[in-house]
């Protein structure tokens, strides 16, 4: 169970029936607030076929609040409408949970707006933040959490998840399993959007990059910036492209875009170490500014123009 479905499941036993002792009452709801606040335990599963387990599980539970990067952030205007709710009781929930996805987009502003939420939160009212990282979270935010740690899915169980569970391809499989880093939403969220064909886009741009025209050059990072959304991928996949290039000089068992490792051997000698390492810290100090609230499109731009050059 990943992190999400975790956050779900959470906010089903928070409000199940059968957690309910019976009752639908105001004493009810406060019993079931105290037992959360002081870590009582409740039953082991909600039931799953309770009024509230199933609006949970369709996402159409006025008290369970999703909250996700609106392109690559988590702006402040969506943390201020949060707080507005959070002022008014819950409509029916015995507790109130917001799901916070991809903290780590929080940029700064939103992530000061959220403190004092945090730090007291309304009654009856549970958040969960959901990170790749604490590091990737101020340590403002970080202090005011208690953190809950998950191990990512062995590659070998992520395959076998997505294959029995989700009837992918099992190459399809082999390869986003060996890219999502242990996360199933991840690895559905690729297989959904055509990942793979993108991936090779990508890479196929990537290596052109050096003999391109500058109006090409600028084109393709007006395409990178006008899909905000992708963006994060994106430059994670041109990482781990870069990676196994100087991965495939030392290790090449190693290499995680297995399903390309004729073409990484091939290319692999003919490129500098120095070369791959200032083009893997372009996008990373790239991915910094674009975090710092830089303009995308100019980063992009920018991006491609160095990674052009190194």
């Amino acid at each position: 169970m990943g992190k999400e479905r975790m956050a779900v499941a959470l906010a089903m036993a928070c409000n199940c029936a059968a957690n309910r002792e019976g009752s639908e009452s105001e004493n009810t709801d406060a019993r079931l607030s105290d037992r959360l606040e002081n870590r009582r335990s409740f039953t082991t599963q909600p039931c799953g076929s309770c009024n509230s387990c199933r609006k949970i599980e369709s996402n159409i539970h006025p008290d369970i609040i999703r909250l996700k990067p609106s392109g690559p952030f988590i702006k402040i205007d969506q943390i201020r409408v949060l707080c507005q709710t959070l002022a008014m009781k819950p409509y029916e929930a015995g507790v109130r949970v917001v799901i916070i996805s991809d903290a780590q987009a929080l940029n700064p502003a939103a992530g000061n707006a959220l403190l004092k939420v945090l730090e007291e939160p309304p009654a009856r009212t549970v958040l969960i933040l959901i990170a790749t990282h604490t590091s990737d979270l101020l340590p403002t935010i970080v202090s005011r959490c208690q953190p809950v740690r998950f191990n990512p899915i062995s590659r070998a169980n992520l395959e076998s998840v997505l294959v029995r569970d989700h009837g992918l391809d099992a190459a399809d499989a082999t390869i986003i399993a060996a890219m999502a880093a242990g996360s199933v939403s991840r690895a559905l969220r690729m297989y959904r959007s055509q990942w793979i064909k993108r991936r090779n886009w990508l890479i196929t741009e990537m290596e052109s990059l050096s003999t391109g025209s500058l109006n090409r050059l600028l084109a393709f990072g007006n395409q990178l910036a006008a899909q905000k959304d992708d963006l994060p991928d994106a430059l994670e996949v041109l990482k781990s492209w870069l990676r196994d290039l100087v991965i495939a000089k030392l290790h090449p068992d190693r290499i995680v875009n297995r399903d390309l490792d004729s073409k990484l051997l091939q290319l692999s000698p003919k490129m500098s170490l120095p070369s791959l390492l200032s083009k893997f810290e372009t996008i990373q100090s790239t991915q910094n500014a674009i975090q710092a609230g830089t303009n995308i499109r100019l980063a992009m731009e920018s991006m491609v123009l160095k990674l052009s050059q190194c």
